[in-house]
């Protein structure tokens, strides 16, 4: 059913345990994973696309990739991991999904906070709303 599974994340408890779901629903199907982090420039200055800012954002989705690729490759499942520079990212993450024939995304309800998330409306609001493809969305563990 399921051949590809996108899981993108930032980081956060609510990333990790989608790539948790993400991990069981692919070793269910003997899926392949794609764990993606999205740079969203345009929320930065133009001075920040080059130097310290950027290095520093790329390595918070190194890490962030990593903790999605390490469950999956213990459970000995199949792991593409990106870190893409792009605008919106639901946007980053729709294009993502097409251009590599994903057939689900799952991702995290929650992540950025604050004013933001209210006045733009969340990521996974829009990729849920967007997508051409089922799109799973986990809950963050409660304490």
């Amino acid at each position: 059913m399921y051949d590809t599974i996108l899981v993108p994340t930032d980081g956060s408890d609510s990333a990790a345990e989608a790539a948790r779901n993400a991990v069981e629903l692919a070793k269910r199907f003997d899926a392949t994973i794609y764990a993606v982090y999205v740079i969203d420039i345009g929320a930065m200055w133009p001075d920040a696309y080059e130097g310290s800012i950027l290095n520093d954002l790329e390595e918070r989705g190194k890490k962030a990739v990593a903790a999605v690729r390490e469950p999956a490759e213990d459970a000995d499942i199949d792991v593409v991991d990106d870190v893409v520079t792009g605008g919106h990212p639901h946007r980053v993450i729709l294009d993502y999904a097409d251009d590599n024939d994903i057939d689900c995304i799952v991702m995290g309800t929650h992540g950025r906070r604050g004013l933001d998330r209210y006045l733009l409306g969340s990521v996974t609001e829009r990729v849920v709303r967007m997508a051409d493809v089922p799109v799973l969305t986990v809950h963050e563990p409660e304490e």
